[in-house]
């Protein structure tokens, strides 16, 4: 059978226990800690800073000057996306060497460590190692939001690939939700719970260290990278749930067969690459624009916007917790409209939502003094920015990155994209005091000048993706890229052949 294009059918995939629990396992063992420990030190922040002036007073004889605890506290908060970048620099070294699997296993490393270390900070005095632990930590983070997408995408039918792929973000959103929970003041948001707050962190990995051995490697990664078919064979027969995955492999040994004359990408020749031209920068404006607009300030410091939008106190804590609440709800929305409206549409109205929202929060945030209500304008403000935001900049641009490169530069890809992604984090995180202090309310002018121009971009350029083999997302970008895909003798174009799939296995794009 055939489709109206001229490729084979391949049965529609569905989510087979195996599948779901691999995907269980590798997003709570390593995506719910990226986003646990994004907002894990923003409620206990006060508790944290008196340890800090505490610990200094009893070394040096002296309070800690101001500026000093500022600084030490933006460390503490950027030291995480910085340690980030680091592991994102790691990604495809590791995701090529251990696999995609091995990779998320040996991560557990970066995070029970400094676990551990953030758990006896208190006991030892010592606010460095908070410091160095958020780093460690923020290492753990950089591997994993670039590995699970990666793993999950490459497990994933192409029909349930965007639905799969944004879960890793849901649980960055449930992690962030299970910090401000319980960072409320009578949960471990204080004086006496904020270390184990911190250290809690290890659990999750924990877990994944017992659990995902049970499950399968990548088959395109035993396949391609490994020429391992029977292991592939084996792994897509546990995930699909059914005997014959001759389909897929063949649709997997085309993609081989069409990339070997470029052999493993590195960063440098993917950066020279002139056929991935416009996909590699599609993945840097998106990466950039993701964490640019902002969306970390508002996690990283919520509890100081909510403060100065005129929250009283008390309510802070429960506010930021409706605002995770609302984050989670609305990036469940996205796994079950995403195969219905695609990629695009999620970017744009997303990016669209985030530009108004943040154009109108400073406005809020201006007439705080002159009108009563305007609190709740801001605080309103804040919450569709996080509905725009979790419907499409936060968990799409994981997806598209996943989908716009074959194997052979899929880990390279990730890489350049996660350290886009966590040096923008580290520039928000570590400025944004400085921003909100030099600025005031007009600092969100600014993401949302950016929320707009990435908006731009992804409507000239990004095109839809859903549905579409890695193969065929390709051969979308190749006009773009000025690239000619060449044929064999008596060879027809990939759109138009009646062969099967092994019959196309020839096809080699220049």
């Amino acid at each position: 059978m055939v489709e109206e294009r001229g490729e084979p059918t391949q049965r529609k995939g569905r989510l087979t226990a195996v599948l779901a629990l691999a995907t269980l396992v590798s997003t709570f063992g390593s995506s719910f800690q990226y986003g646990y420990n994004v907002a894990v030190i923003n409620s206990p922040a006060p508790f944290m800073q008196q340890f800090y002036n505490t610990t200094y007073l009893e070394r040096y004889g002296r309070p800690m000057e101001g500026n000093l605890l500022t600084l030490l506290w933006s460390l503490s908060v950027s030291m995480y996306p910085l340690g980030g970048f680091f592991g994102s620099l790691m990604v495809a070294p590791l995701a090529n060497k251990l696999g995609r699997k091995g990779t998320l296993l040996f991560n557990n490393i970066f995070s029970i460590i400094p676990a551990v270390m953030m758990g006896v900070s208190e006991i030892t005095k010592s606010y460095e190692i908070i410091i160095v632990a958020r780093f460690i930590v923020g290492i753990c983070a950089g591997l994993s939001s670039n590995v699970v997408p990666m793993y999950l995408g490459e497990l994933s039918p192409k029909n349930l690939r965007g639905a799969i792929g944004i879960i890793p973000q849901l649980f960055i959103t449930i992690g962030i939700l299970s910090a401000q929970v319980l960072g409320i003041r009578n949960i471990l948001g204080n004086s006496t719970g904020w270390t184990l707050m911190l250290g809690l962190t290890g659990i999750p990995a924990l877990m994944e260290l017992l659990l995902l051995p049970f499950f399968p490697e990548s088959p395109r990664y035993m396949l391609i990278q490994r020429g391992d078919e029977e292991t592939a064979r084996k792994a897509l027969q546990r995930l699909r749930g059914w005997e014959d995955v001759d389909s897929e492999l063949s649709e997997m040994r085309l993609e081989d067969q069409s990339e070997r004359a470029e052999g493993r990408l590195t960063v440098l020749t993917l950066l020279s690459q002139h056929s991935l031209h416009w996909q590699l920068v599609s993945i840097i404006i998106m990466n950039m624009g993701q964490q640019l607009s902002g969306v970390n300030a508002i996690y990283y410091y919520a509890d100081s916007i909510y403060a100065t939008a005129g929250v009283k106190q008390n309510d802070i804590q429960y506010v930021t917790v409706g605002t995770g609440a609302v984050n989670v709800f609305m990036t469940v929305a996205a796994v079950f409209i995403v195969e219905g409206s695609g990629r695009r549409l999620l970017l744009l109205c997303g990016f669209g939502i985030c530009c108004g929202a943040c154009a109108l929060l400073t406005v809020a945030l201006n007439f705080q003094e002159a009108v009563t209500w305007m609190p709740y304008v801001s605080i309103t403000c804040v919450i569709i920015y996080v509905t725009g935001h979790a419907i499409g900049p936060s968990p799409i641009p994981y997806v598209v990155t996943t989908e716009m490169f074959r194997q052979s530069a899929r880990p390279a890809a990730f890489m350049v994209a996660g350290s886009v992604h966590w040096l923008s984090n580290f520039t928000v995180g570590l400025l944004f005091p400085f921003l909100e202090g030099g600025l005031g309310s007009y600092s969100f002018i600014i993401f949302s000048a950016i929320c707009l121009a990435t908006l731009v971009y992804i409507w000239l350029v990004v095109p839809e993706t859903k549905n579409k083999t890695f193969l065929e997302i390709c051969q979308m970008f190749a006009k773009r890229n000025n690239v000619e895909i060449k044929l064999g003798d008596g060879e027809m174009p990939l759109k138009e052949s009646k062969d099967s799939l092994e019959d196309q296995a020839k096809v080699t794009a220049f």
